[in-house]
C-alpha cells in the first residue's frame, strides 16, 4: 500500500456524508449530490471528523460521533445581540438562520447567524447553529489524490477542470 492509498495531510479527499444530531434529525447530506471535496490538514472540515478520516482508504464507510469540542465548539451563552434593522443593507432580505458577516471587537470579520427578526431589530448570535451539539456522521470515502501546488497554496481543493472560487 502506498502513501497515496490512505488519507493523509495535503491530500484532496472526496467523501459522501450524512450528518444527524442525537435526536436522529438529519441536518445535511451529500447523498444525491456531488461528494464533498476537502483538503486534509487545511481545516476545511470540523477537526473531529478530519481526525477520524486520517488513515482511511477509498471505499471505506464508517460512523463517527464528533463532540462539540471537536465540532463547532461549545455553545456560548448570553452573546446574542439585538441590532437595529436600519444598519442592515436595504437590499438584504433578512431571514432566520441566515449567516451574516460582521466585524468583531478587534475589527476582525466574523460570521453571525440571524436567530430572530422583529419589526425594528434583528437578533444575531455568533454561535454556529450546531455549536454545543454532538455531530453524528455516516461517512463513505469516495476517493483521494495528492493536492496540487496551487491547492496547497490556496488551502482548499479546486473542482474538476481547475480553479473554482
Amino acid at each position: 500500500m502506498s502513501a497515496n492509498d490512505v488519507i493523509a495531510e495535503d491530500m484532496v479527499v472526496s467523501i459522501h456524508y450524512t450528518l444527524t444530531l442525537d435526536d436522529g434529525n438529519a441536518v445535511d447530506s451529500s447523498r444525491g449530490r456531488e461528494p464533498l471535496l476537502y483538503l486534509h490538514g487545511a481545516q476545511n472540515i470540523v477537526p473531529g471528523l478530519e481526525k477520524e478520516l486520517a488513515g482511511k482508504k477509498a471505499g471505506e464507510s464508517f460512523d463517527v460521533a464528533v463532540s462539540p469540542e471537536e465540532g463547532y465548539g461549545p455553545r456560548m451563552e448570553g452573546v446574542e445581540q439585538k441590532v437595529p434593522k436600519d444598519v442592515m443593507p436595504d437590499e438584504l432580505e433578512i431571514e432566520v438562520g441566515m449567516p451574516l458577516s460582521a466585524h468583531g471587537p478587534d475589527g476582525q470579520t466574523m460570521t453571525v447567524w440571524v436567530t430572530e427578526v422583529e419589526d425594528e431589530h434583528v437578533l444575531i448570535d455568533p454561535n454556529h447553529p450546531l455549536a454545543g451539539k454532538t455531530l453524528n456522521f455516516a461517512i463513505e470515502v469516495v476517493e483521494m489524490r495528492a493536492a496540487s501546488a496551487e491547492e496547497l497554496e490556496h488551502g482548499h481543493p479546486h473542482g474538476p477542470g481547475g480553479h473554482q472560487h
